[in-house]
């Protein structure tokens, strides 16, 4: 009886072990590869190249961090479909996801959220789709952002808060004053009942913009504030004060910015400090290599970045685990349970309803839509 016992016991964790593993493959995010085995492969191949004086090419980079599941969280390349020419390299460069969107604060930008969309639909293991293309001071932005969040995208960005010195965002047409401006408050409240997070881009990283970004997230500490390469003009001082006031702040590391641009001052050593302390609110970036030579460059400064942190533990809570948290606790929406109810009658499919994810959701969804 005993025997049973066990042989039943250990059949039902076998179960468990695979419906969770289902749940991970089925989310659109990929199962990583076991945690302790592929952190200390990471340890005995960075121990061999500093070995070594020269630095590590880029091929040896991805073949140390491949099994961390990177995440770009910050990709513009459905303005034009560039997504399409890059999806070869994100596999070669082992990019597991990306944060897709395209135009920032323009009318444009309703194009490029259907792009992004899109992209989605055809790759939802690759994509995780955002939108900013609504009018933050018409009211009637508050059912587009409802729609679309009830449609299936996941997050809001890159959405301009505050520009006065960037040569591109201070001229487009929908941006805000401030973090407060318009429907902004209305719509943090909004964002905050799907738990999505909205990413901002807010310049100068200083005076007015920033004494409203911090009001904005202690007037709304529900909402998930991702501040938008916040490493670019800025200082590990003013990153640490501010993530160390305001836990809904997350911080976008836009890597290609401090290890290539010379405005970054070419000294990325200097946010290793600060991104270790907050470890479990630093998220990584290509921003599709703004302002550097390409976005191939870009996704090599990603790695540089992780291989400077010299701690595969916080490499792989930068690179997957933080944005995958994100996107991860967002429920199924109503949208998605209407029309997966429909599925089930039309097919005769169950699914477990009640305690499905968006990600779950939305992969059904487009693998449906793909027929």
């Amino acid at each position: 009886m005993r025997r049973k016992k066990s042989v039943l016991l250990a059949s039902t964790i076998l179960l468990i072990g695979l419906f969770i593993y289902f749940l991970w493959f089925a989310s659109g995010i990929k199962p990583l590869a076991e945690t302790e085995s592929s952190l200390q492969n990471i340890k005995a191949k960075a121990a061999k190249l500093n070995e070594n004086t020269n630095q590590p090419t880029l091929a040896q980079l991805v073949d140390m961090y491949k099994d961390l599941g990177l995440i770009d969280a910050h990709n513009h390349d459905a303005s034009n479909r560039n997504y399409n020419g890059m999806l070869e390299k994100w596999k070669i460069y082992a990019v597991q996801g990306v944060v897709l969107f395209g135009d920032v604060s323009e009318p444009s930008a309703r194009g490029s959220d259907k792009n992004a969309w899109l992209a989605y639909q055809q790759n939802p293991d690759q994509f995780i789709p955002f939108f900013s293309g609504f009018d933050l001071h018409d009211e009637a932005s508050l059912n587009e952002v409802r729609n679309l969040l009830e449609q299936g995208y996941f997050g809001l960005g890159e959405v301009a808060a505050a520009s006065t010195v960037s040569p591109v965002v201070s001229k487009v047409a929908l941006k805000a004053n401030d973090p407060l401006d318009g429907y902004l408050p209305q719509i943090y409240d909004l964002i905050a009942t799907y738990k999505a997070p909205i990413l901002l881009h807010i310049d100068p990283p200083s005076g007015m913009p920033i004494a409203k970004l911090e009001q904005a997230l202690e007037e709304h500490p529900q909402t998930i504030m991702i501040f938008g390469h916040i490493n670019a003009y800025n200082t590990p001082e003013e990153i640490d004060r501010l993530l160390s006031k305001h836990p809904n702040l997350y911080a976008d590391f836009f890597a290609g910015f401090s290890v290539y641009n010379p405005d970054g001052g070419r000294n990325p050593e200097q946010f290793i400090p600060v991104m270790k302390k907050y470890a479990d609110r630093f998220l990584i970036s290509t921003d599709s290599g703004y302002g550097i030579e390409s976005e191939e460059l870009a996704i090599d400064a990603m790695y540089r970045i992780l291989y400077l942190l010299d701690d595969p533990a916080v490499a792989r809570k930068i690179a997957h685990d933080n944005l995958a948290a994100i996107i991860q606790a967002q429920s199924a929406t109503r949208t998605q349970l209407e029309l997966l109810r429909k599925l089930e009658h039309d097919t005769g499919k169950t699914y477990n309803l009640e305690k499905l994810s968006k990600l779950e959701a939305g992969k059904i969804l487009a693998e449906v839509s793909k027929g």
